[in-house]
């Protein structure tokens, strides 16, 4: 792995003098924020996004870079301030937000969260997920029973186990169903690691919802450390364990 360390420090050591060499251009500043980005380092990309929407203060897809990066870190209300800027920006792209809705929950917006996945449903009809994160905003604003009754109606989201997840939530199924679905159709290795990913991150919230934190932390761990991707809902499990970890003892 050597030589691919050396062309990250190759192409970082291009960056930093892109950006000296000519410091009013916004593009030296955004691809070294998209490389720190795609190194994982999102405390060192956001000064350089700063720098962009300096620069350029409607450059919209940077705003929402941004409160992508500011989530990661666990800063919620960056990034919701950096969404709203997004949309406002871009009102047409408002129904397909839904990492604003995600962050509206973190931040206690509950409300705000409703409507935002409500405004995803006419975009995305068929998506657990955005069914799940409906339910986790009502529940806190209204109550378990109400959430129940005004879950969105998901009839096939093919992604496994979804459904398994759809029905734990409605109050139809159970936590071992979603473990025991997710090896269906001998997926591989990585597909695998995925679903269980999947399955241990929504039993987390499940579990967290109902008031059972030490079973929430259990499943968040596994989801977080034994099954971790490197995708956005990656970074949504390591943000609720954030989230979550002060009141548990590990």
């Amino acid at each position: 792995m050597a030589w691919h360390k050396g062309l990250i420090k190759k192409a970082q050591d291009l960056a930093d003098k892109a950006v000296e060499a000519d410091p009013k251009n916004r593009e030296s500043y955004f691809f070294r924020g998209a490389m720190h980005e795609s190194l994982l380092q999102h405390d060192k990309a956001i000064p350089d996004y700063d720098q962009v929407l300096k620069l350029d203060p409607k450059a919209a897809d940077i705003y929402q870079r941004r409160g992508c990066a500011h989530f990661k870190l666990g800063h919620i209300k960056e990034s919701m301030a950096d969404f709203d800027k997004f949309i406002e920006l871009k009102p047409d792209r408002a129904p397909y937000h839904w990492q604003r809705g995600i962050s509206c929950y973190y931040a206690g917006r509950f409300e705000e969260g409703r409507r935002q996945f409500e405004r995803h449903q006419t975009v995305n009809p068929e998506d657990v997920e955005n069914a799940v994160w409906h339910f986790l905003c009502v529940t806190r604003s209204a109550g378990l029973e109400k959430a129940r009754a005004f879950l969105m109606l998901i009839k096939e989201d093919r992604r496994v186990p979804m459904m398994q997840v759809y029905a734990l939530f409605a109050g139809k199924g159970a936590a071992d169903e979603v473990l025991a679905a997710a090896p269906a159709g001998k997926p591989s290795p990585e597909e695998l690691k995925n679903r269980l990913f999947y399955a241990h991150f929504y039993l987390a919230l499940y579990c967290d919802i109902t008031g059972d934190t030490k079973l929430a932390w259990g499943h968040i761990s596994k989801a977080v450390q034994e099954y971790g991707m490197d995708h956005y809902m990656g970074d949504v499990a390591r943000v609720h364990a954030m989230q979550l970890s002060p009141s548990l003892k590990r």
